[in-house]
């Protein structure tokens, strides 16, 4: 598959200076057409830091200190996201590329109705569209996040929690974007709304045909749902893998440290085994392997060096998987 948008050495700082905390250390991403990308990893790991420096969003002090985005249109050259004016970034937010917010009680505007927020989107990137044409199309959206259309005249107050998750989703794809990120929108809800919406988001994927990028802490709704995962620690990406491969076999000790945190729903019991310890302080990452201090197979090297991503020499299955782990060198 082609890619539609490539994240080359992205870096982004929190501050400026020799105080500035790196949050995000030269990470490579690529989002090819038409898959689910699931980028997992502990609170703290850079996952959304690394989605809204991509995507231009970062608030102060945040700030994209190396690298580029690129995005590659189904027709046109490639542009680098990074390197947009105001009004190039205007016009491509939406309409090329969206994104889902985590928390819909906080993204959604508590005094407006439905019909206006979803109309507002539309408006503002199509202002000669008549206004019946923008409440169709409204209604439209509702329907395809199955909700009833004769909730568009009502508030966020009045809708479950799914349901206002899903108006978000419903909103990022008012313009029909090639590219969907979303950061963590089934985090508060139960087990049994995570998979109906992650169910009607694959539905969607494939009727509308945009690529999404899924930033969750749950590996077990990635490797149902995703086609590749990525796994972030410390800032970077320290596994890549398709999602069957990642489940069956991971290899860095990080990700088998996440997957064996959650019960299997299939097979033998097992007994859940947490990863000892916290995530590195990004003020005083430890030299060498960030997760080394708390890695049960950690030895000499992992001390003092750091593992690039690579492809492993020892790896089975597919060529498409990397790893960054002294266990696993490259080939």
């Amino acid at each position: 598959m082609t890619p539609v948008l490539e994240i080359k050495g992205l870096s982004v700082d929190y501050g400026l200076g020799g105080k500035a905390v790196r949050a995000v250390r030269e990470v490579d991403l690529t989002l090819r057409r038409g898959e689910v990308l699931g980028l997992a990893g502990e609170s703290g790991s850079g996952k959304s830091t690394l989605a809204y420096g991509a995507t231009r969003l970062l608030p102060p002090p945040g700030v994209v200190s190396g690298g580029s985005v690129v995005y590659h249109p189904d027709d046109g050259e490639p542009v680098d996201v990074l390197r947009m004016t105001p009004a190039e970034l205007r016009a491509f937010r939406w309409d090329q590329l969206s994104i889902v917010f985590q928390g819909a009680m906080n993204s959604l505007n508590p005094v407006a109705t439905i019909a206006a927020q979803l109309t507002d989107v539309i408006e503002e990137h199509r202002p000669k569209s008549p206004k019946h044409e923008r409440m169709a199309r409204a209604a439209e959206l509702l329907t395809l996040v199955g909700i009833s259309k004769d909730r568009l005249a009502g508030y966020p107050h009045q809708l479950s929690g799914g349901m206002r998750q899903r108006v978000m989703i419903a909103m990022a794809l008012a313009l029909e974007p090639r590219v969907v990120i979303m950061d963590e929108p089934t985090t508060a809800l139960d087990v049994v709304m995570q998979r109906q919406i992650m169910r009607q988001l694959v539905r969607l994927k494939q009727r509308l045909g945009f690529s999404v990028i899924f930033i969750t802490h749950d590996l077990s709704l990635l490797a149902e749902f995703s086609d590749r995962i990525a796994i972030m620690y410390g800032g970077r990406i320290v596994e890549e893998a398709p999602s069957a491969e990642i489940y069956a076999d991971s290899m860095h000790p990080y990700s088998h440290g996440l997957l064996h945190s959650f019960p299997a729903l299939h097979g033998p019991r097992r007994g859940l085994a947490g990863i000892p310890g916290s995530p590195p302080d990004l003020r005083a990452m430890p030299p060498g392997c960030a997760f080394a201090p708390r890695c049960p197979k950690a030895f000499d090297p992992c001390h003092t060096d750091l593992p690039p991503l690579t492809r492993p020499g020892d790896a089975t299955g597919t060529d498409d998987r990397t790893v960054a782990c002294w266990l696993h060198p490259a080939a």
